[in-house]
């Protein structure tokens, strides 16, 4: 079996958020264990005129191929109603986007690795740095951390309060 790796997931949901958001969570939980999770933020649709979406980062340690966990994602965004018959930039119940599979760079399996979002949208980045605030960026080598508190788009978030298995893991307080 191969070594596990720090893999980083997107979640993002505008559709009955709360509802796919913890359904991503506890299928995240069931396939890797222990998840570490960010914050969750209430954003501004980017790219199309739609309601706000709820969006997070969480990573996992899996030994899982970058295959597998494409397949499975995409598997998950299916099962919870995410269609793939609609416009690129639309509302919807689901997304998940592997950021970053340990150090990997490049194409692997049909996935951008690391994520060009990274370093483009603030939902992305934000609670990327909050959970990994001292990892470098594969490509670029600066910290998460560090290319947060450079980054200036006017992409607005807000934290947000969420409960998942009953605890608090994110808070509008920030």
């Amino acid at each position: 079996m191969a070594a596990a790796v720090r893999v980083y997931i997107s979640i993002g949901s505008n559709v009955d958020r709360e509802r796919y958001v913890t359904a991503a969570l506890d299928a995240l939980s069931a396939w890797f264990g222990e998840l570490i999770i960010s914050p969750v933020y209430d954003s501004e649709a980017v790219g199309f005129d739609g309601s706000p979406f709820l969006n997070l980062v969480v990573g996992v340690d899996t030994a899982l191929p970058v295959a597998e966990l494409s397949q499975r994602f995409k598997q998950l965004e299916a099962d919870n109603g995410r269609r793939r018959d609609v416009p690129k930039f639309s509302a919807r119940t689901l997304d998940l986007d592997i950021l970053t599979y340990g150090d990997a760079v490049g194409q692997i399996d049909g996935v951008e690795l690391p994520r060009g979002e990274i370093l483009k949208n603030a939902f992305v980045l934000r609670p990327l740095a909050d959970i990994a605030p001292e990892e470098t960026h594969p490509v670029c080598g600066q910290s998460y951390g560090q290319l947060w508190r450079e980054y200036s788009t006017g992409q607005r978030l807000w934290p947000v309060d969420f409960n998942w298995q009953g605890r608090q893991i994110s808070s509008a307080a920030g």
